[in-house]
C-alpha cells in the first residue's frame, strides 16, 4: 500500500519499521509531501520511504520508461508516478483472467498514529476488496492527549490543507493522463463522425470511457479528517475541482453540522455524497463536551438540519451492533453474519457504487435509516 504524508521521515536507512515516520509535521513545511510504501507480512509491517526520484529497478519494478522532454532530453521519474503506476496497474490489469479492484482513497482522524492508520486500511482492503491509497497527517497531538491533544490535531488539520489540496490535484493528473493514454485517439474518431450529435458522441464517449478505464475511485473521511477536507473545501488554495472521484463517503465526520450544507455543496462527485450518522457515537460525544466552539452539534452524530442539496444521509444509530461505535465500517458491526446490513451498505459506498438501496427513506428527515433488527 502506498501512503502520501506530510508528517516527519527519517531517511536513515539504519532507522526501522515506525521510527521511520514521525508525529510532527514536516520539517520543510506541512505542505512537503512523501510517499511511503508499506507491505505487509506473517512477520508485521515493512515500511519503505520512497526517494524523490525513482531508481532503476524501481522502474523496473513499475515497467515505467524514461519521461521524455520535446527536445529529447531525459527528465527525472518521481515517486508519485511510480506509485501511480503501481496503483492502476491493480485497479486496471492488463492481463486476461486478472480481475482489477476499484480505489479508496482514506483520510484518517483524531489521534491516529502511522501504525493505527496502516492497520485500517488494510482491513479496508481486506474486507471490502479494494486497493487502498492513504493520506496521513500529523494526527496523534505530538504525544499529548486529552482536549490538549484535541486542539493541537485541529491546528494540524487546517495546517494540512495545502498538503492535501497538492495530494489530490497530483492523483488528478495522473489519472488523467492513464484515461488519455487509453482514449484520446477514439475520441477524435468519435467528434469526428458524430459533429452535430453531441448526445450520441457524450454517450459513446462515457461507454469506451468505462470499457477502458472501468475501476472507480471513492474518498472517504473518518472524523476529523472531514474537518481537514472541509476547511480545504472552503480555503482560497483549493484546486480539486475535477471529478475525481465516484462516492465521496462523510464517515463520523468531527465537525460542525451548523451551516455544513455550505461546504457539503462545493464536493465534486460523478456518484454519491454520503454522511453518514450514529446518535451514539461515543467519540462525538466527548468531542461536543469541549470547549469552544466543539460544544455544537457534530454533523456525524445529529440527525436534524440535514439540508445538503447533494448529500444522502445516513442513519446507522439503530443498525445491529454499531451501538457507541465510531468506526462501524470494521468490528462486529460489519461481521455480524445474522444481518449484513451495514457490511453491504460500506462495501457498495466504498466501491463507488449506490449504497442506500436496500435502506429504508424518512422524507420528513431526509435521511435514510437503519432500523433494529426484529
Amino acid at each position: 500500500m502506498f501512503i502520501i504524508t506530510n508528517r516527519r521521515v527519517d531517511d536513515d536507512p539504519k532507522v526501522k519499521g515506525f521510527k521511520k515516520i514521525g508525529d510532527k509535521p514536516n520539517p520543510k513545511g506541512p505542505n512537503e509531501l512523501r510517499l511511503v510504501e508499506a507491505i505487509k507480512s506473517s512477520r508485521g509491517w515493512k515500511i519503505t520511504i520512497l526517494p524523490d526520484k525513482v531508481d532503476d529497478s524501481m522502474m523496473q519494478k513499475a515497467s515505467l520508461t524514461p519521461n521524455v522532454a520535446p527536445d529529447g532530453t531525459i527528465l527525472p521519474v518521481y515517486a508519485s508516478q511510480y506509485a501511480a503506476a503501481q496503483v492502476l496497474g491493480v485497479a486496471n490489469p492488463r492481463k486476461k483472467g486478472v480481475k482489477g479492484k476499484n480505489v479508496l482513497f482514506f483520510v484518517h482522524g483524531f489521534n491516529n498514529d502511522f501504525e493505527a492508520v496502516l492497520e485500517r486500511m488494510d482491513g479496508f482492503a481486506k474486507t471490502y476488496g479494494v486497493e487502498v491509497i492513504g493520506f496521513s497527517w500529523p494526527a496523534n497531538g505530538g504525544g499529548i492527549r486529552g482536549a490538549l491533544s484535541y486542539k493541537s490535531d485541529k491546528r494540524d488539520a487546517r495546517a494540512s490543507i495545502g498538503a492535501l489540496d497538492r495530494c489530490l490535484a497530483i492523483m488528478y493528473k495522473y489519472l488523467n493522463e492513464y484515461r488519455k493514454e487509453f482514449i484520446d485517439d477514439k475520441i477524435k474518431e468519435i467528434c469526428k463522425k458524430y459533429p452535430r450529435n453531441a448526445e450520441r458522441r457524450d454517450d459513446l464517449i462515457t461507454k469506451l470511457s468505462n470499457q477502458k478505464c472501468p475501476f472507480k475511485i471513492t474518498l472517504v473521511l473518518h472524523s476529523m479528517g472531514n474537518y481537514l477536507y472541509k476547511h480545504l473545501l472552503k480555503s482560497s488554495v483549493y484546486r480539486g475541482h475535477h471529478l475525481l472521484f465516484d462516492n465521496v463517503v462523510l464517515v463520523a465526520a468531527d465537525t460542525n453540522n451548523k451551516e455544513h450544507a455550505q461546504w457539503i455543496d462545493k464536493i465534486q462527485c460523478r456518484n454519491r455524497t454520503y454522511i453518514t450518522i450514529n446518535e451514539n457515537d461515543s467519540a462525538l460525544g466527548a468531542s461536543r463536551i469541549k470547549a469552544g466552539e466543539e460544544q455544537l452539534a457534530r454533523l456525524g452524530h445529529y440527525p436534524y438540519k440535514l439540508n445538503s442539496q447533494q448529500a444522502v444521509y445516513v442513519d446507522f444509530t439503530d443498525a445491529p451492533r454499531v451501538k457507541k461505535s465510531h468506526a462501524y465500517f470494521e468490528g462486529s458491526a460489519v461481521k455480524n453474519k445474522s444481518n449484513t446490513a451495514v457490511k453491504t451498505f460500506f462495501h457498495r459506498a466504498f466501491n463507488g457504487e449506490l449504497a442506500e438501496t436496500d435502506v429504508c427513506y424518512h422524507a420528513s428527515s431526509n435521511l435514510y435509516k437503519f432500523h433494529k433488527s426484529k
